[in-house]
């Protein structure tokens, strides 16, 4: 079975695009493409990945879409459109004609407003997520998971992903209510959860594997392995650990489950979640 990256990032840098690269964060203020990453995947045995926008823009989608057709292993590509906008159908309907694009995203953890998801233009513009067959990425902070959870229940038909188990504070060790607002989210099962972004959550380089065990056993008892997937948040990782340091906590994690469930989080949820092609790669 194919393993995936389920979840990471390429761009042409330019500060306007992406303010959210602070100082702290000078490292990543450079391009990171495709031939930066595959020897990556390829030295962990990962055949693809899924590339997830990291600006708020049409034009970085199309950039990822000309990507993922110039390299056939980014498998697909979670884009972003502008969900608050009344003509958000005419911007899906070109998209969605690609194949490679599988999902949208917005990055709701940056608005001010903890209930940005519950605005009734944005669940409009969700709402029509289903109708062009494409998922919806989750990308919130921990005191954003009630709003999530209501959104998610609100649309039972919608494939719905959380990204990065919702970002808890695991530089301090805190673990509530982080740990009870997933355990209400994953009730539904319109919703899997990516095993990515926990690095950059921990203190940078000086975690240790045990600082994400209290953190994945939640998730695992909360989604089970069947709706579970592993993703790096390369190159956003880099500012903690190397992208073999980064997927070994994951490994390490579920080297001692039955090798089905292993394919299932390394490998088989991703494509059967964002319903990508099965000839690729």
């Amino acid at each position: 079975m194919p393993r995936i990256d389920a979840h990471q990032h390429f761009w042409r840098y330019d500060p306007a695009g992406y303010g959210w690269i602070d100082d702290r964060m000078a490292a990543l203020k450079r391009d990171f493409l495709p031939p930066d990453l595959l020897p990556l995947l390829q030295r962990l045995g990962f055949d693809g990945c899924i590339a997830v926008q990291a600006c708020h823009t049409l034009d970085e989608t199309l950039f990822l879409l000309d990507l993922a057709h110039r390299f056939d292993f980014i498998r697909g590509v979670v884009g972003w459109v502008d969900l608050c906008s009344p003509d958000v159908a005419s911007q899906l309907e070109p998209l969605a004609r690609d194949p490679k694009l599988v999902g949208i995203r917005h990055v709701v953890q940056a608005e001010p407003d903890d209930e940005f998801m519950l605005r009734a233009d944005f669940r409009r513009g969700i709402g029509l997520l289903a109708e062009f067959g494409l998922a919806y990425d989750i990308l919130v902070y921990p005191r954003q998971l009630r709003a999530a959870r209501l959104l998610v229940d609100e649309f039972p038909e919608q494939r719905f992903v959380l990204d990065h188990i919702a970002k808890p504070l695991i530089a301090e060790g805190v673990l509530a209510p982080w740990r009870d607002d997933v355990r209400s989210l994953a009730a539904q099962s319109n919703l899997f959860c990516k095993l990515s972004g926990m690095v950059t959550e921990a203190q940078w380089n000086r975690w240790s594997p045990a600082d994400f065990r209290p953190y994945l056993d939640v998730v695992f008892e909360a989604f089970g392995p069947q709706r579970l997937m592993i993703g790096s948040d390369w190159p956003v990782c880099t500012l903690a650990a190397d992208y073999r340091s980064t997927m070994q906590i994951v490994l390490a994690y579920i080297s001692k489950l039955p090798v089905d469930q292993q394919d299932a989080i390394l490998g088989g949820n991703c494509p059967a979640f964002y319903r990508l092609a099965p000839n690729d790669p």
